[in-house]
C-alpha cells in the first residue's frame, strides 16, 4: 500500500503500520522535531483521527503513547465493505453455505495461480517471502516481512477485506492455505496475530521444516 496520505496525515499512516507509538518515535519516522510532531498530532487529535494515553514504564517519566481512533482506522478502507457483506449474505441465501465455500475455493485457486506466476524463478525462501509481501502490499494489506533467528515474519498491518472475513472466516483459512501452497512444501506457516481476534495486525511465522 502506498503512502498516499497528505503530509498533514502522515502520522496516521505511521501509527497504522507500527502500532501505538511514543512522540519521539513518531518524530523520528516523520523526520521532524518532537515539537513539530507534537503539533501535527494535536491537530490530528482535534480532527478525531488519533488519541493519546499515558503509560508508565519503570522509574522513568510516564510516556504519552499515540494510537489511532476508530475514525483514524477508517482512513484505511475495507474494500467495498457494505457491498461485500451484502453479497456474502445473498450467496448464503441463494446457493447455501456449501456453494459459498465453493466460491471461496475458486477465489483461492485464482490467487494461488497469480502468486505462483509472480514468484516464478524464485527458489530461496527469503526471496519468495519478500515477493509475497510485495504482492500483498500492492493489494492493500500494508504488508512487510522481517527476518529473525527463527525464520521470517510476514506482517499485514491492514486487512482490506476485513468485512468479508468477519462475515465468512473461510476467507482467512483460504489465505493461510494459499500462503502454504505458494511458499512450498518444506515450509511451515503459523498465524500468530489475527485482526479478527482483536490484534492490531495479522502476522505469520514462516520457518523451513
Amino acid at each position: 500500500m502506498k503512502k498516499n496520505f497528505p503530509d498533514n496525515e502522515k502520522a496516521v499512516w505511521i501509527i497504522k503500520k507500527h502500532g501505538p507509538l511514543p512522540l519521539k518515535k513518531i518524530a523520528e519516522q516523520l523526520r521532524i522535531s518532537t515539537e513539530g510532531a507534537r503539533f501535527a498530532l494535536l491537530k490530528l487529535a482535534n480532527e478525531g483521527l488519533v488519541k493519546s494515553t499515558t503509560m508508565s514504564q519503570g522509574r522513568g517519566r510516564p510516556q504519552q503513547i499515540w494510537s489511532l481512533t476508530e475514525l483514524g482506522n477508517s482512513r484505511f478502507p475495507d474494500a467495498h465493505a457494505e457491498l461485500t457483506a451484502r453479497l456474502i449474505s445473498l450467496m448464503r441465501e441463494t446457493i447455501g453455505e456449501e456453494g459459498l465455500q465453493t466460491v471461496i475455493k475458486a477465489n483461492e485457486l485464482q490467487g494461488i495461480k497469480k502468486y505462483t506466476e509472480e514468484m516464478h524463478g524464485l527458489t530461496e525462501l527469503e526471496s519468495r517471502v519478500k515477493k509475497l509481501a510485495e504482492i500483498r502490499d500492492a493489494e492493500g494489506y500494508m504488508a512487510e516481512y522481517q527476518k529473525d533467528e527463527y525464520g521470517f515474519l510476514l506482517i499485514e498491518n491492514h486487512c482490506p477485506i476485513c468485512t468479508a472475513a468477519r462475515a465468512c472466516q473461510g476467507f482467512c483459512s483460504s489465505e493461510l492455505n494459499t500462503f502454504r501452497i505458494v511458499l512450498g512444501d518444506n515450509v511451515q506457516i503459523e498465524r500468530i496475530d489475527h485482526i479478527l481476534q482483536g490484534a492490531r495486525r495479522c502476522a505469520y511465522r514462516i520457518t523451513s521444516s
